[in-house]
């Protein structure tokens, strides 16, 4: 079992509307005065979607070009961006976000209903990704929102190779409406199914919604590490909403001091996932 926990702040994500949570952080500003506060309460990897001007997600070249300095230039955590975008967003652009230089990188292992709408990942599209991300360096987060995903990065890995580094690292994303639940059982299930990968795998574990805390509590127990944040619930409790990330930080860190298994900081989290030291 993991000694300590690595904890993921995803802070703004791609569905939520400012106007609907007007805590959301959707300014370059706001995102890096969000990330500051999380690192300094446990975070060692920021999760990171951008908005435009009118909040509306993008994927433009040059904010996310500008996210990523200022990010490094005022916090040491780990930078992943989002290669999932929005679900409308094509592949061209998907891609094009490794041009921005991040640490660490999303890479979702096949399509998945996503509500009403369709996320989708074609095997092409993962090769492409996975390759790219092999030649520069950058480490993915293979993202499984359904349990058969397991199996195509296990097909991924041998017809390809290990990511760049040579860890793998998956994150369980659980309860969209479309993927799997956000249960104790779905992830003891796929908690097994890691033994069909590589020696020393790690996973996160993502809960959506009102299965923040059945799988923040699964995945500390089980030897796996956490992501929050108001990407993926803007709800802490029955009918009480989110005031900051930096709460849903604090609950994560709580929790995995009581199970002993303190939050690791970015330095511990690079040695882990094989990035370089922060230069």
């Amino acid at each position: 079992m993991t000694t300590g926990t690595l904890i993921t702040v995803a802070p703004t994500g791609a569905e939520s509307t400012k106007a609907e949570v007007p805590a959301l952080p959707v300014t370059l500003d706001e995102l890096v005065r969000t990330a500051k506060e999380c690192e300094a309460l446990g975070a060692a990897v920021i999760h990171v979607h951008i908005r435009d001007d009118q909040a509306r997600p993008t994927l433009d070249q040059g904010r996310l070009r500008e996210t990523v300095a200022a990010l490094r230039e005022n916090t040491d955590l780990i930078v992943q961006l989002s290669t999932g975008g929005a679900v409308t967003d094509p592949e061209a652009e998907r891609l094009a976000v490794l041009d921005a230089g991040p640490e660490m990188a999303s890479c979702t292992m096949g399509t998945v209903n996503f509500g009403d709408d369709v996320f989708l990942n074609r095997w092409e599209f993962i090769v492409e990704l996975h390759t790219r991300m092999q030649e520069r360096g950058i480490a993915p987060e293979y993202e499984i929102f359904d349990l058969g995903q397991l199996t195509t990065l296990r097909r991924l890995l041998d017809k390809h190779g290990l990511p760049a580094g040579g860890h793998v690292h998956v994150d369980f994303v659980m309860g969209v409406p479309g993927g799997m639940p956000g249960t104790t059982e779905a992830l003891v299930a796929c908690r097994q199914s890691l033994r069909d990968l590589p020696e020393g795998t790690t996973f996160s574990a993502t809960g959506i919604g009102r299965s923040t805390i059945p799988v923040l509590l699964a995945s500390l127990s089980a030897g796996g590490h956490l992501r929050v944040g108001m990407e993926d619930t803007v709800t802490y409790a029955k009918g009480r909403p989110v005031e900051s990330n930096m709460q849903l930080v604090a609950r994560a860190v709580g929790f995995a001091q009581l199970a002993q298994r303190p939050p690791m900081t970015s330095a511990d989290v690079r040695e882990l996932l094989r990035l370089p030291p922060r230069s």
